[in-house]
């Protein structure tokens, strides 16, 4: 089903490309520019988006082996993720049950018990408190109550989602809408984890507009990559989550083969984004180089980080790995120096309150269902959610 799912998007894909037209949203959008700053604003996208919904937390690639683990800060949030010994995915707050430390430093590693820095509090790879320093002066407590405290967590298409908020009732299906079939096309859990670095950025949503954005790559990446790049944006969407691609001439040649020959790699290009702080390009470095990155709002309403995750199809020797270096390193570049330095500006120039929306026009379907989503999201309560992702929001 899932390839008839992308045989269909690749035949709407060409009838584009014949017609020489894109994607037209039915009318401009307009964003109040105070969404992009107001505090209060802010607070409520993360007690009510980022809080709830699942979010990308870590890869099947990195943590393939029992005993693997990742600790990293999801925002504000310290967690932990461990391939215990049963082969299953568990994820945790990173935060020790006597006083309150992060237990595991950031980074990635493999470890069968984590011991806390602070006391010397350890814990299994299954969550559990397995030693207490000096037990004898705590008595006799109960530690099946002081374990590391467990998040939902799910693992789907190579990627393992989280939800932040302990004991939270997440249906990880009804989030996913199906998109999750289409992701598994990209093999993740199949790829080689070959490096991570991390990028400043401005506000969360100023960020995602340009990984839904098509419109800019001619103009900001022209020294770069672009200046021969249309401006062109398709929209396909499985409730919040998107791919972004443009017409794409390659394609033409698919009409020489009857769609059972159709290859899924050749069928799954563009920019596939998991709401609401995804993004998966991929780009041709030697061989196939995919950029995950996932994308947190920082300490403020004028701050994010975005983690870049790269991931190989096959695991690189010296010279592949040197070629790869020099790949993540030009991406780096060019979001630090064109698309943050830019977004920063934004971030800036929005305050002054100069205008007072911003707008999204009918060739920037993604960026308008992106806002929509957002604002659906904070209005809907927790035992709603499920019923808005089923139902959607009317596009």
């Amino acid at each position: 089903m899932s390839k008839a799912q992308l045989v269909s998007m690749a035949r709407r894909n060409l009838a584009h490309l014949k017609a020489g037209t894109v994607d037209q949203a039915p009318g401009i959008y307009r964003v109040p520019a105070a969404n992009y700053y107001d505090p209060e604003r802010w607070r409520l996208e993360m007690q009510r988006v980022f809080a709830r919904v699942p979010l990308v937390l870590g890869f099947s690639a990195e943590l393939r082996e029992a005993g693997a683990y990742r600790a990293l800060w999801a925002g504000d949030v310290p967690v932990l993720l461990t391939r215990a010994a049963d082969g299953e995915i568990r994820a945790f707050l990173n935060v020790c049950s006597h006083r309150g430390a992060v237990v595991v430093p950031d980074g990635s590693g493999r470890a069968r018990r984590f011991t806390c820095p602070y006391h010397a509090w350890s814990y299994d790879d299954r969550g559990a408190l397995v030693g207490i320093y000096k037990s004898e002066d705590f008595g006799d407590p109960d530690t099946s109550c002081l374990g590391l405290t467990p998040l939902p967590v799910a693992e789907r298409a190579g990627l393992i989602f989280g939800v932040l908020t302990p004991g939270a009732s997440v249906d990880f299906d009804a989030f996913l809408c199906g998109y999750d079939a289409l992701l598994a096309h990209h093999r993740l859990d199949e790829c080689f984890f070959v490096g991570r670095q991390a990028v400043d950025g401005p506000n969360w949503k100023v960020a995602y507009d340009g990984y839904l954005d098509f419109y800019h790559l001619p103009i900001l990446h022209r020294e770069s990559f672009g200046s021969k790049i249309p401006s062109d944006a398709l929209y396909d969407a499985w409730g919040p989550h998107q791919r972004v691609s443009m017409p794409n001439p390659a394609y033409l040649e698919l009409e020489k083969k009857s769609e059972e020959e159709w290859e899924v790699a050749s069928l799954i290009s563009g920019v596939w984004t998991i709401f609401p702080h995804i993004s998966i390009a991929d780009f041709d470095a030697g061989g196939k180089l995919y950029m995950v990155s996932q994308l947190f709002p920082g300490a403020t309403a004028d701050e994010s980080v975005t983690i870049q995750n790269f991931f190989a199809r096959s695991e690189p020797d010296a010279e592949r790995r040197t070629q790869l270096e020099g790949m993540m390193k030009f991406l780096e570049q060019v979001v630090r120096d064109e698309d943050y330095f830019t977004g920063n500006r934004i971030q800036k120039a929005v305050k002054t309150g100069a205008k007072s929306e911003f707008m999204f026009g009918r060739n920037e379907g993604g960026g308008q269902r992106f806002h929509r989503w957002v604002d659906a999201i904070l209005r809907t309560e927790d035992a709603q959610l499920p019923k808005l992702f089923a139902e959607g929001i009317g596009d």
